[in-house]
């Protein structure tokens, strides 16, 4: 695999964290500054590919190492790459989550594509345990490239405060 393709996972600590949300409004971003982005789900979904289609202006494509072997995955996303620029990728429920042992999560297919994760963590009526899940996330697997955290559903800047204090 190229691994010089630009990738993005964007991941959650479970189902409904704003996953889709996130990824839709990232890949409409970059497609409105003249970014030729490829997107890609994590799992057999045909909905989330919709949204995403319509953001970037190019059709979705699925990355399921369940109905796919894994070793074939990495040259279908590099053949699925050509004429892009950058990859996101939407993860399926929580980062971690999926068939037996982890066949076909987010986290197997990050790991396989060798993409770094941002980790969406939907914090409402949450204070510092923000802190200690994502750490948790983090330490979990220490071969998951977590490289961010966005902070979805505060409830004010003071509420942000908190939470980025905590993190640090």
């Amino acid at each position: 695999m190229r691994y010089s393709i630009p990738r993005l996972v964007i991941a959650a600590t479970q189902s409904g964290s704003g996953k889709t949300t996130i990824a839709t409004g990232l890949l409409s971003a970059l497609r409105e500054q003249g970014i030729a982005v490829q997107s890609f789900k994590v799992g057999p979904d045909y909905i989330d590919p919709d949204y995403h289609t319509m953001a970037s202006g190019r059709p979705a494509h699925n990355l399921d190492s369940w109905l796919v072997p894994e070793q074939v995955l990495p040259e279908l996303f590099t053949r699925t790459m050509e004429g892009s620029d950058i990859a996101v990728i939407e993860g399926v429920m929580g980062l971690y989550d999926g068939g037996r042992e982890g066949v076909s999560s987010t986290a197997a297919i990050a790991k396989l594509l060798k993409a770094p994760v941002v980790l969406v963590l939907d914090v409402k009526s949450m204070g510092a345990s923000a802190a200690a899940i994502a750490c948790g996330f983090r330490d979990y697997d220490p071969e998951v490239n977590l490289a961010g955290v966005i902070l979805n559903r505060l409830g004010s800047a003071t509420h942000e405060e908190m939470i980025r204090r905590a993190m640090k």
